[in-house]
């Protein structure tokens, strides 16, 4: 089940948080049938995405971004340059509903990290581009980023590295082959 604490701060509401053992204990004392080891995993990787996440948005935050902000800079740039995609395409790629999607880009058109222009080719179509400004702040990011992933890591021999990543990226698979569907939002939480 890994760590689903209702609480943002990962705490059982008193502030501590278990240890994995002392939560396994409890988990097992509740549920006999719980296997400990699946239970240690897959409640480690829970606690760890949730701390990375804490970390990456705390660095965005002082790059006056959004981890939302940063999504979109991010798809924008793993598109290629020019760095242009459709909001629809961007919706699609962030798993969000169109009207999320195009309040998103309204910020981050007044914040001056995209632009948003009718398509030469299809006056229809809108386009939206990445900024020599947004593509600075996603670079910053990264720069913070790769400190802290290399701070995170450091205590794996490059060997481990290869492993665990190669470890990870199955466990992806086997989920991102059994819910396709589950890489977005499937619901509006802008």
């Amino acid at each position: 089940m890994g760590d689903t604490s209702g609480s943002t701060d990962g705490t059982d509401g008193t502030g501590t948080e278990p240890t994995l053992e002392e939560q396994i204990a409890a988990y097992q004392r509740e549920f006999q049938d719980l296997d400990p080891q699946v239970e240690k995993i897959v409640s480690a990787l829970s606690r760890l995405n949730r701390r990375m996440n804490v970390a990456y948005g705390r660095q965005t935050a002082a790059l006056g971004i959004s981890n939302a902000e940063w999504e979109v800079l991010k798809a924008l740039v793993l598109s290629g340059a020019p760095y242009r995609l459709g909001p629809s395409d961007l919706a699609k790629r962030l798993g969000l509903t169109p009207a999320a999607m195009t309040h998103r880009i309204d910020r981050m058109v007044g914040e001056g990290l995209v632009t948003r222009e009718r398509d030469e080719s299809n006056r229809v179509r809108v386009i939206v581009e990445l900024t020599p400004e947004g593509r600075e702040k996603w670079l910053e990011a990264m720069r913070l980023a790769t400190v802290f992933e290399g701070d995170l890591l450091q205590d794996l021999t490059p060997a481990e590295r290869t492993i665990l990543g190669e470890v990870l990226t199955r466990l992806l698979r086997r989920v991102e082959d059994a819910q396709p569907d589950a890489g977005g939002r499937l619901s509006d939480l802008d």
